[in-house]
């Protein structure tokens, strides 16, 4: 192995050459994985924290600036439109267990805590809330929100995530 190592081939000019250029490829690319993962860990977790103190009222009351929902019953109004195609006799249940599993996710991913678990879970909820939204208010709906940018950041986790910085790195 030479001394000079480029970043996987994909930073290069328009010549071909490198754009960057890494000494100690291996240290680099295990601290840009452990980055990668810390910062999505922390994005994708406190998305649903921060979601969920929403619709709990922690940010103030409806239509005030920053709040979304601002009560729970506001949010099921928001997941009954979401979840159009469903019977609304499963509005409360579908609202209640997207709250509990966000909440549930938004913690052990912050903490790392069975980081593989929490981020398929989450990868799961966000391919079913992508989907129903997909379904009910059309596809290009998922992808302004970047649901589905979201679920590929988990499955990332999932797959190739680090375990560093986490619960899981003590255990």
């Amino acid at each position: 192995m030479s001394a000079t190592i480029t970043l996987g081939g994909l930073l290069r000019s328009w010549r071909g050459e490198p754009i960057l250029k890494l000494q100690s490829a291996g240290r680099v690319a295990s601290l840009a994985l452990d980055l990668l993962s810390l910062g999505s860990r922390m994005a994708l977790g406190l998305s649903f924290l921060l979601s969920v103190s929403d619709r709990l009222g922690f940010y103030g009351n409806p239509g005030e600036r920053g709040v979304s929902w601002g009560t729970f019953e506001r949010f099921l109004t928001y997941a009954a439109k979401v979840n159009a195609f469903a019977p609304a006799s499963m509005v409360p249940f579908l609202g209640t267990a997207a709250t509990v599993l966000e909440l549930l996710f938004g913690v052990t991913l912050v903490l790392g805590f069975a980081l593989r678990w929490a981020a398929f879970g989450s990868a799961g909820l966000l391919l079913l809330f992508g989907s129903a939204m997909a379904i009910s208010f059309g596809i290009k709906s998922p992808f302004d929100y970047s649901v589905f940018a979201a679920m590929c950041c988990a499955l990332f986790l999932g797959l190739a995530g680090s375990n560093r910085w986490s619960v899981d790195s003590l255990r």
